[in-house]
């Protein structure tokens, strides 16, 4: 087992360098120029600059940030600050000068409560759909199950959030739910007793967090029914219930167990997807977390901003993939890595 760990963070770490290099090159070869773009922003307020001489404040900025050299120099300077010193460096445009973990830090926050929410909920509910699917298929309430699953699985978020938005939101309609953010307004707050306050912050999750469930939902419990009808035509399942074992048990014991491998390959997805966020959602409901900064991010050409974005990102997902790996064995026995 411990070869076999060292052996895979030897080729995450080879991993990581060449996705590092891929995205620094592309992103300085892409069109775009976040200096000038912080430039325009501070000095014209948003106003098109028509002038293309370069003034002495971009100069200094390309030099700080190493924009006038070849991109696989600017690469090396990059690395070699993260490397010795762990810089991430500072933001150009988003939050011009702050550093770039600070700027991430302010918004972790906000992505996190929302996809745990909406992870703890996709599974409390997806397994027990998927169990009922496999115990109850061909029946006419598993077809029905199977219909709805299908149709939220092919609904899009994006359109599925303006719906929520115009009808849950709107005074023309039912006006139940805030419109934006993650937080009440302080004048809601003032005065209010802690469960009140409780019950105002909780009215904010409920459509970001429908809106990220609902297609995961539909996913995860399609593959666990799955996983679990080709479990259920083994033979020591058969055997299971020729001994006289209940049938409940049988299948949370027997059946529950050996189906998970499925699962557990998807779950490489939920440590990324933690930080990464929802872009989607954040940015129809106004929320201010990852995906929202990522787009931020982007559409500024915010280099050292999104070697941070994209660094996290594949770090995390490598893990993952890690992880997953390795519960295989603790969910089957005769899985072995030795």
């Amino acid at each position: 087992m411990r070869n076999y760990i060292l052996k895979r963070l030897l080729f995450m770490v080879i991993t990581l360098l060449v996705i590092t290099v891929v995205s620094y090159t592309m992103m300085r070869l892409a069109p775009g120029d976040p200096v000038r773009a912080q430039q325009l922003g501070a000095e014209n307020a948003g106003v098109e600059r028509t002038s293309k001489k370069e003034t002495l404040g971009e100069k200094i900025l390309r030099e700080k940030y190493h924009l006038d050299r070849n991109p696989i120099v600017g690469y090396g300077y990059w690395l070699w600050g993260l490397a010795t010193r762990f810089d991430w460096g500072s933001s150009i445009v988003v939050d011009k000068g702050a550093p770039v973990l600070k700027v991430i830090a302010e918004r972790v926050p906000a992505t996190l409560k929302l996809e745990i929410l909406s992870i703890i909920l996709v599974y409390a509910f997806a397994i027990p759909l998927g169990i009922y699917s496999a115990v109850r298929r061909n029946t006419f309430s598993e077809r029905g199950v199977t219909v709805v699953l299908f149709l939220l699985y092919s609904l899009p978020s994006f359109w599925v959030g303006l719906l929520l938005l115009v009808y849950f939101c709107s005074p023309q309609h039912l006006n139940i739910f805030p419109v934006a953010g993650l937080t009440p307004d302080s004048n809601l707050t003032w005065g209010v007793s802690y469960w009140r306050i409780l019950a105002l912050t909780a009215q904010h999750y409920v459509l970001p967090v429908v809106c990220l469930t609902y297609a995961g939902l539909a996913g995860l419990s399609r593959f666990a029914r799955v996983g679990i009808l080709e479990i259920v035509s083994q033979d020591y399942i058969r055997t299971a219930r020729a001994k006289g074992v209940p049938e409940w048990k049988v299948i949370l014991k027997h059946v529950g167990r050996n189906s998970l491998i499925p699962l557990v390959t998807l779950s490489a997805g939920l440590l990324p997807g933690l930080i990464a966020g929802s872009i989607v959602v954040e940015y129809i409901f106004s929320i201010n977390g990852m995906g929202y900064l990522s787009i931020l991010a982007l559409t500024s050409r915010d280099y050292p901003l999104l070697m941070a974005l994209f660094t996290i990102d594949a770090v995390l997902t490598l893990l993952g993939i890690l992880l997953s790996d390795l519960l295989y064995a603790v969910v089957d026995p005769r899985i072995t890595y030795e």
